[in-house]
């Protein structure tokens, strides 16, 4: 049991860095595709409200959850091969 602890710590926060890494980078992106889309149709008014709103509901939206993938592939792949090598 220590041994699996020792080994799933640094996974977990290996798999942290790499979420946080990929929340930024998706969030920049859409901030990018709101900005160019405001610069596209030419809109006039408020463009950081505009983009603040855009941003507010991709936070909620599921491919923001989508993201958590980043934990769940890894430690099911983890767990199938524990299960696999220990039962059949």
């Amino acid at each position: 049991m220590i041994v699996m602890l020792r080994l799933m710590i640094p996974l977990l926060i290996v798999l942290t860095v790499i979420y946080v890494i990929v929340s930024i980078y998706s969030r920049r992106v859409r901030r990018g595709k709101l900005e160019a889309h405001w610069d596209k149709k030419g809109m006039t008014g408020d463009r950081e409200a505009f983009i603040q709103r855009g941003l507010k509901k991709y936070d909620s939206s599921f491919r923001r959850k989508l993201i958590l993938g980043v934990y769940v592939v890894p430690l099911g792949i983890i767990a199938f091969l524990v299960y696999y090598s220990n039962f059949m």
